[in-house]
């Protein structure tokens, strides 16, 4: 008797209608991840900045431990609080003289504004530079820079929640650090260790270099100024430091204000104002960025214009300053996880 022949399954093909209400689900998927990601990108940005609050607080423990023996709890702790009361030193000491000239600098804006225009349409090349930034130009400038230095939360608004979670990151690191460790594979553990090393180490560096930058960028600034009479050259220094953190575009931006201003006392304070600007941004690009790039990875100036444009217009503010470090950790990544790969053939 032959045996009986087993009948394969036919598969039933989906019917038009729900390949259509497949591809729907996709995309509607796809369109909620997205929507999830981009709401959820500001959050993280935040948990980025409140790590670059930890690595500060950090490797200042780090450096008082070293120069004064002191046990790792008690260095951490001079660490913060030392942080935080300085801080709060600065700003009583100098706040009434930052609000005062806050207060100038504001009242006086729309005269700068009208005596700069006055003194460029008297200059060769001056109206080609006022028509550029007049009708419809200007409102485009205006959009673009509303786009650039808007975020969904605001970044001075949530300055102290950036600070709480630097002070949270900063009291017990390990146990995030191992949470981090917990989603790798076990055997990929050992390389994921090295990865964070690699990225804290570059952080540590970028960090390093930005704040040298920015302290010594502000004492540059407000010494030239004072001595050549600008007004409100405190706040004008400020500014520049502050703007330090976001490489390229930063240094054209602080520059508009002091200009501006310049211009109301004559051109060729104006011009000696930009001299300042120019000089003081070369030596710090000279004795600052090469020590940035010992501690941190090689970046391409290109690459790291990019990466500003790209993280303004996605979130604003916070992207920008933050442009820097992320594409730093997308590099370590890549190179780890992506070309090692290659080279050792795996």
């Amino acid at each position: 008797m032959a045996p009986e022949k087993k009948q394969t399954p036919i598969k039933k093909e989906p019917t038009y209608i729900n390949k259509v209400w497949q591809t729907v689900g996709i995309a509607a998927l796809l369109v909620v991840a997205i929507l999830i990601i981009r709401v959820a990108f500001d959050i993280l940005l935040m948990a980025l900045a409140g790590v670059l609050i930890a690595v500060y607080f950090h490797g200042l423990g780090d450096t008082l431990q070293r120069l004064t023996r002191l046990n790792r709890k008690p260095a951490m702790i001079i660490s913060v609080a030392g942080s935080v009361v300085l801080l709060g030193v600065l700003f009583w000491f100098m706040g009434t003289k930052i609000q005062v000239q806050v207060a100038e600098l504001s009242n006086t804006l729309p005269h700068t504004l009208n005596t700069a225009r006055a003194r460029l349409a008297g200059i060769p090349g001056g109206p080609q530079v006022l028509e550029s930034f007049s009708g419809g130009n200007s409102q485009k400038l205006g959009a673009t820079v509303q786009s650039f230095f808007s975020t969904t939360f605001g970044v001075l608004g949530d300055m102290y929640i950036i600070l709480f979670m630097g002070i949270f990151f900063t009291a017990s690191p390990s146990l995030y650090k191992d949470g981090i460790l917990a989603l790798v594979p076990a055997a990929k553990k050992e390389l994921g260790r090295h990865i964070m090393d690699r990225i804290s180490l570059a952080l540590k560096g970028w960090l390093k270099g930005m704040l040298f930058s920015m302290l010594l960028i502000t004492i540059l600034i407000g010494v030239a100024f004072t001595i050549i009479g600008v007004p409100v050259a405190l706040i004008l220094a400020l500014i520049t430091g502050l703007l330090e953190l976001v490489p390229n575009i930063g240094a054209l931006i602080a520059m508009i204000p002091g200009v501006l201003l310049a211009f109301t006392m004559s051109t060729g304070t104006a011009v000696l104002v930009a001299i300042v600007y120019i000089v003081a941004q070369t030596i710090v690009a000279n004795i600052v960025t090469p020590l940035i790039q010992k501690k941190m990875i090689n970046l391409p100036p290109a690459l790291t214009l990019i990466s500003q444009l790209v993280m303004g217009v996605v979130s604003g503010a916070l992207g920008i300053i933050l442009a820097v470090p992320i594409l730093a950790i997308v590099i370590i990544l890549v190179d780890e996880l992506y070309v090692k790969r290659i080279e050792v053939g795996d």
